[in-house]
């Protein structure tokens, strides 16, 4: 690897998450013919496995299908807090809603919450679940005001909260909202317990499957890649973290994609509880968790857009620096990033793919919320599939609309549109003899723009890095040994392989 993308010794040298390392999950076949289901659930993250679950204790018959492996996705990856406190959010929904809707979010994702405390309490789940209170802080004096106004909102929508203006922790802050009765655990034991009540159910699960699109009819018909098989059903459930369709309801030009970094560190300091999230310009997140019988913090933060960090590797640097100067630092055995979206107005899309498409559901655009939201996404997916009343669909409604949802509706499309004729001209970076082992970028090959990864066993792997799904130029993310799309989030290996929707097609290999 050249200097210049050096790994620090502290960090582990590849990505690897805490909760997939120290759980076991099954594993499942690919999809190998055509099959018949009252429900296809496509995606296996926290939505799809709780959706799954849900239907079939309603006697549904129901696939489970995964492009990859069960919750490898975002599920895998994630700080696992089990809370109603999202940032900003009640006071921004206040700005643009009636308080009936901000309500409404905060009672759905309580209920998200309560059902994984009654899952875990009833069963008796092994998944380290632990009550916390939770913290919203800042130390900048220019968010101070906007602290004070989610304050605010908590106490008109009734919302139980407390002032601060201090932390409990040695962090700095100039105030601090706290949030009781909020939770934290380790989501793929949870997830795994309802995998194995789904499988007692009769349910099916489908992995390294990936459904390209639907033909709508009675039944749905959705088909595999190059249509070669295809599930049969009445109901379609798509929670694929992102949608992939680009018609219809034009769902890419809604979300907007943003990765986030995690540290997981032995501290050298006893840490005093709570979840911790500030408001700042620098973003950052701190929760303990268990690991070997020892207590670490889960840090995390560091935001950007897919694609657009000059060297990934940066971000795990602040984290690093600031968790060792904050809690001492003995040892950090996983890092890991993930990647989360957001609607245009901050509330998640869960119901109708469309009016023109009643018997296919979506669920997408958790905020970075995907336990609460994720949850609560599965209740309200089986009431919709059921035609049961919920009194939160309509706050939810995937086709819900106002005016500024057209403007930054629009707003996307420019941004796209910029990142389009950006990739187009961008020049290459290196020279392929010039890529040491283990480094990749852009390079120039018989007078052409393309992706290079050199190995560490020194084996070269060139890929088009345009991206399948729109268009866009992909770029090289060093840290994870990927190249991501800054349109939409896509994802894929050195090889070109999909690791992260919407594009459901591999990049082009190209031969040396």
């Amino acid at each position: 690897m050249s200097e210049k993308f050096n790994v620090p010794s502290e960090l582990p040298r590849y990505p690897r998450s805490m909760w997939r390392t120290v759980t076991t999950l099954p594993t499942f076949p690919e999809l190998k013919e055509e099959i018949k289901v009252d429900a296809a659930v496509i995606g296996a993250g926290i939505a799809g496995v709780t959706t799954a679950y849900l239907l079939s204790l309603e006697g549904y018959k129901v696939a489970l299908v995964d492009a990859s492996e069960i919750l490898s996705g975002t599920t895998g990856f994630t700080t696992a807090k089990i809370s109603a406190q999202h940032g900003l959010i009640y006071s921004e929904l206040l700005t643009n809603f009636r308080p009936e809707i901000p309500r409404s979010y905060y009672e759905a994702n309580i209920e998200g919450l309560r059902f994984i405390r009654e899952m875990v309490e009833t069963h008796g789940i092994d998944c380290d679940f632990k009550e916390e209170t939770a913290y919203l802080y800042t130390n900048q004096e220019d968010k101070l005001d906007n602290l004070r106004k989610e304050f605010d909102a908590y106490q008109e929508l009734g919302i139980p909260g407390q002032w601060h203006d201090s932390l409990p922790i040695p962090v700095d802050a100039i105030g601090a909202i706290s949030m009781p009765g909020q939770a934290q655990f380790n989501p793929i034991k949870y997830l795994k317990f309802l995998v194995e009540k789904f499988i007692e159910n009769g349910g099916l699960i489908y992995e390294n499957t990936t459904i390209e699109g639907a033909v709508y009819g009675k039944p749905i018909k959705a088909y595999t890649i190059d249509a070669e098989l295809q599930i049969n059903c009445n109901e379609m459930i798509v929670t694929t973290h992102y949608p992939f369709w680009n018609v219809p309801a034009g769902y890419f030009s809604r979300l907007n994609v943003e990765r986030s970094y995690a540290l997981v560190v032995k501290p050298e300091t006893t840490f005093h509880g709570g979840m911790y999230l500030n408001i700042d310009d620098e973003k950052r997140s701190i929760r303990s968790a268990t690991f070997e019988g020892e207590e670490v913090l889960i840090v995390g933060g560091e935001n950007h857009v897919p694609g657009k960090s000059d060297n990934t590797f940066d971000h795990y640097l602040e984290l690093e620096k600031f968790a060792g100067k904050t809690f001492g630092s003995r040892e950090i055995p996983f890092r890991w990033s993930a990647q989360d979206i957001t609607t245009l107005d901050k509330i998640p899309y869960i119901g109708p793919l469309s009016a023109d498409y009643p018997f296919t559901f979506i669920a997408t655009g958790f905020n970075k919320w995907g336990m609460t939201n994720g949850t609560f996404a599965g209740l309200l997916l089986r009431d919709n599939v059921l035609r049961r009343s919920n009194p939160h669909m309509e706050t939810f409604n995937p086709g819900r609309f106002n005016d500024k949802s057209l403007a930054q509706n629009l707003a996307t499309g420019v941004k796209m549109a910029k990142e389009l004729i950006a990739g187009k001209f961008a020049g290459a970076h290196e020279k392929i003899d010039n890529l040491e082992p283990d480094e990749g970028g852009m390079v120039r090959h018989n007078g052409k723009k393309v992706g290079a990864y050199r190995d560490p066993k020194g084996e070269l792997f060139l890929v088009d890095t345009t991206c399948t799904h729109m268009g866009c130029e992909t770029a090289w993310n060093e840290a994870e040994r990927s190249w991501d799309c800054p349109c939409h989030g896509s994802r894929f290996s050195y090889t070109g392989e999909v690791l992260e929707g919407p594009a459901t097609d591999p990049l082009e290999r190209i031969k040396e």
